[in-house]
């Protein structure tokens, strides 16, 4: 039966650690959901229903990582990030998460806690962390959105691969073969190819809704980015 990390099996990892990150799951779903109620409007809740659907796509694309079954895929983390912010983004993949566990058999229920911590929780976190710091350093051009975009992406990806390493070192069942230093180079190296790829996806689709509808990118919404709407919706 196939293995995936990132949409953790149930068995990969034990009941009482499995547990722990529940209650951490739902503890940042909560502030997710208190923060976002503030920054839904009538642009951003639309938009957060096409994130979650083109997430839910790309996270059926997988890639094998080991011999033994286990294999990644795209998160949409800085996607989501970027697109309807941190809050309502973590709440994307986490309804994505439990929709394809429930209904696809896309990891285990038990172990959903792992997964949303991993894909919703971190990655978010992560690639909106540098999202802002890379929109307040890079020129405020097409190039720059594309460069944030494409860096928060591949990060991201690699920091909640890392997020089941620390998972499967607290309380892993399963063989995965070889050590716990060997799993992390393995999962590190797959998931920096699997985030280039999803760098280039997100950078492009970032940049194309930006130059269309700038207002529509949450991270542009931001008073700090005020300047990059109007560089990003002009020609250059």
């Amino acid at each position: 039966m196939e293995t995936l990390a990132m949409h953790i099996s149930n068995g990969i990892i034990n009941g009482p650690v499995a547990a722990a990150f529940g209650v951490i799951a739902l503890a940042a779903l909560t502030v997710c959901v208190r923060r976002g109620r503030l920054d839904l409007d009538d642009r951003l809740a639309p938009m957060a229903g096409l994130v979650a659907a083109f997430i839910f796509a790309v996270q059926m694309l997988n890639f094998p990582i080991f011999t033994a079954g286990v294999s990644g895929h795209l998160l949409g983390g800085a996607l989501a990030a970027m697109l309807v912010g941190p809050w309502v983004g973590a709440l994307c993949i986490a309804v994505v998460l439990v929709v394809q566990a429930l209904v696809f058999g896309d990891g285990g229920v038990a172990m959903l806690g792992l997964s949303i911590t991993n894909m919703a929780v971190i990655a978010v976190a992560v690639a909106y962390l540098l999202i802002a710091l890379l929109l307040r350093v890079l020129p405020r051009t097409t190039t720059g959105l594309a460069v944030t975009a494409f860096v928060a992406a591949s990060v991201s990806v690699v920091v909640a691969a890392m997020g089941f390493v620390v998972q499967y070192w607290l309380g892993g069942t399963a063989d995965l073969g070889g050590n716990l230093a060997g799993l992390a180079g393995t999962m590190a190296a797959s998931h920096l190819f699997i985030g280039i790829g999803e760098g280039l996806i997100t950078a492009t689709t970032v940049v194309t809704v930006a130059k269309v509808r700038p207002d529509l990118v949450y991270a542009l919404r931001k008073p700090a980015a005020s300047a990059t709407i109007a560089t990003v919706g002009g020609v250059r």
